[in-house]
C-alpha cells in the first residue's frame, strides 16, 4: 500500500470520527435543550438531587418519558369532577381546625383523581409522580410537597404553615387534572371573592387563624 493511500484512509478515518463527534454532541444538546423544555423546575430539581450530574439527572428523566411519555389521560365525566371538586373544598375548609386532617385528605384527592385519569395507581406513589411529572412538570412539586407534608404531619413534625403552603401548591396539580387545562371552580364558600382560575397563591385556606390538630 502505498504512502498516499495511506495518508487518504487517515484523512477519512479522522473525518469519520470528527463527524460522528460532532452529531453525538448534537443529539446530547437536543435532548438536553428537550427534556429542559418539557419538564421545566422539575429539570432543576433532578439535577439538583444528583448532586449537579446533568447526565445522570438527564437519564432519570428521559426514563420516565420512556416509561410515561406515550401515556394518554382519561377525561373526567362531570358528575366525577364535580365530586372531587366539593372533597377538595371541603377540605379548604376543614383546614383552619384541622390542618392535618386537610393536608392528607388533599394528598389522597391528588393521587385519586391522577388514577381516575389514567395515571398509574396512587398507592405506587413514586410511579404515579414519574408519570405525573411527565404529563404535568411545572406543578408536579405540589404533589410532593403536599405528600411529603401528609407523612411528616403523621409525626407531628411539621409547622401549619408548611402543610397550609404545600397544599397550596398541590392546588395547582389538582385544577389542572380536575379542569384538564379548563378553568376550575374550586372554592372554599369562605373565600368566594378569591379567584378560582388557577391563582393559588391567592388562596389563603380562609382568613382566621388556622389551628393545629
Amino acid at each position: 500500500m502505498s504512502t498516499g493511500l495511506i495518508i487518504v484512509l487517515i484523512v477519512i478515518v479522522v473525518a469519520v470520527l470528527v463527524v460522528g463527534a460532532f452529531l453525538a454532541r448534537r443529539a446530547r444538546g437536543s435532548q438536553h435543550g428537550n427534556l429542559k423544555r418539557r419538564f421545566g423546575p422539575e429539570y432543576d430539581r433532578a439535577v439538583a438531587r444528583h448532586d449537579g450530574d446533568t447526565a445522570a439527572a438527564e437519564r432519570e428523566l428521559a426514563e420516565r418519558v420512556e416509561r410515561h411519555g406515550s401515556l394518554q389521560p382519561k377525561a373526567l365525566e362531570p358528575a366525577e369532577r364535580e365530586r372531587f371538586e366539593g372533597r377538595w373544598a371541603a377540605a379548604q375548609e376543614r383546614f383552619v381546625d384541622s390542618p392535618r386532617e386537610a393536608v392528607a385528605e388533599a394528598d389522597r384527592l391528588v393521587a385519586e383523581v391522577a388514577g381516575a385519569r389514567g395515571f398509574p395507581d396512587g398507592a405506587q406513589y413514586e410511579e404515579q409522580f414519574s408519570a405525573l411529572s411527565v404529563h404535568h412538570a411545572h406543578h408536579v412539586d405540589g404533589y410532593r410537597r403536599v405528600h411529603l407534608a401528609t407523612r411528616a404531619g403523621e409525626d407531628g413534625g411539621t409547622a401549619t404553615e408548611e402543610m397550609r403552603e404545600s397544599m397550596v401548591a398541590a392546588r395547582a396539580l389538582f385544577e389542572e387534572l380536575v379542569g384538564d387545562g379548563s378553568r376550575s371552580r374550586v372554592a372554599t364558600r369562605g373565600d368566594r371573592h378569591e379567584p378560582t382560575t388557577g391563582s393559588s397563591h391567592s388562596w389563603s385556606m380562609n382568613k382566621r387563624q388556622p389551628k393545629e390538630s
